[in-house]
């Protein structure tokens, strides 16, 4: 008598779904957080039960009683959607009259110059390489750590950003001065990867399904993270035991700490070297749209905020103040 094999569980099946579809661990993990949490609300019945009513109902409590942010209900719904249509094989039809979050206008933190100045003078070694990526080329932290060695072109003075926000490439420029601090860290990258290749683990992460198509690429020094981590590490996803890029918290953590030395009272991380680069570049004249692809915005409306937090003051207007005797 044979017994069948018990069926994967809902979130096993969920996660297996994402993953055929090379979605990022980020996503995977934001995904399964939101399933999670409309089991709950649903009060642990099947997904197929509550159909689009119950869908309906969460994205209402979202809104109404957790005051998400559109973005966080928006994530939630993408989760849902993703379920229901590639996991349990139905469309939800029509649910767009669900109470959507408000979008409250929120101007981006921005440095000044000198603040800028102050703060990267209290980052050294790769975290300040990493930090001075983020404002000198208006990377995101991620796309800063993930970048290649091959993603660097020092005879063109050009960075390729590889599957960014939207899973979208796009073309920035390598700061002036960087070039000697990327070299000594691609030098580093190499150091590592030639000790994982004499100790034969020498494997890194490949995009899609490059490790299939090119089952050697993974040992060459070309699709090393230009910063390798110290140590090895167990994939969490396919339990390899590779070499990933360091942590970025290990960035944000020094970021933090050099706002604080510096005396920056603004609630500057991260991400705010980004908006500062789009801000200081748009304050020397550059077009929005040259602005607009150097950080990967898909719609110009995305890149306008920053003309609302220019350094003219008010919206530009001169202030009546000024001409009083």
């Amino acid at each position: 008598m044979t017994t069948q094999s018990p069926a994967p569980r809902l979130e096993d099946q969920l996660r297996a779904a994402i993953r055929v579809r090379d979605y990022s661990l980020a996503t995977e993990r934001s995904y399964v957080y939101w399933y999670r949490d409309f089991v709950r609300f649903s009060q642990r019945q099947h997904p197929l039960e509550v159909g689009a009513e119950g869908v309906r109902r969460f994205l209402d409590h979202l809104a109404l009683q957790r005051s998400v942010a559109p973005a966080t209900q928006h994530q939630a719904l993408c989760a849902l959607l993703f379920l229901y249509r590639h996991v349990l094989g139905t469309e939800l039809g029509d649910i767009s009259d669900f109470q959507r979050s408000r979008r409250k206008p929120r101007l981006p933190v921005v440095l000044s110059r000198p603040e800028v100045a102050r703060l990267l003078a209290d980052v050294s070694g790769i975290e300040g390489l990493v930090a001075r990526l983020l404002y000198g080329a208006g990377l995101r932290l991620h796309e800063a750590l993930r970048l290649r060695v091959k993603d660097v072109d020092f005879d063109r003075n050009e960075i390729v950003v590889r599957s960014g926000k939207g899973g979208k490439d796009r073309l920035t420029m390598l700061p002036e001065g960087l070039g000697p601090a990327l070299r000594a860290a691609i030098d580093i990258a190499r150091r590592l990867f030639e000790r994982d290749l004499a100790n034969g683990v020498a494997d890194v992460e490949l995009p899609h399904a490059l490790g299939r198509k090119y089952p050697n690429a993974a040992r060459e020094l070309g699709w090393r993270f230009i910063f390798s981590a110290p140590s090895l590490s167990v994939c969490p996803r396919s339990g390899a035991y590779r070499r990933h890029h360091i942590h970025a918290s290990r960035i944000q953590r020094a970021v933090k700490s050099a706002r604080t030395s510096a005396g920056i009272r603004k609630p500057a991380g991260c991400h705010t070297l980004r908006h500062s680069f789009a801000t200081h570049l748009l304050e020397d004249g550059y077009d929005i749209r040259t602005v607009q692809e150097l950080l990967g915005h898909t719609d110009v409306s995305t890149t306008m905020i920053y003309t609302h937090v220019l350094n003219r003051g008010g919206r530009g207007v001169r202030s009546p103040l000024v001409g009083l005797s």
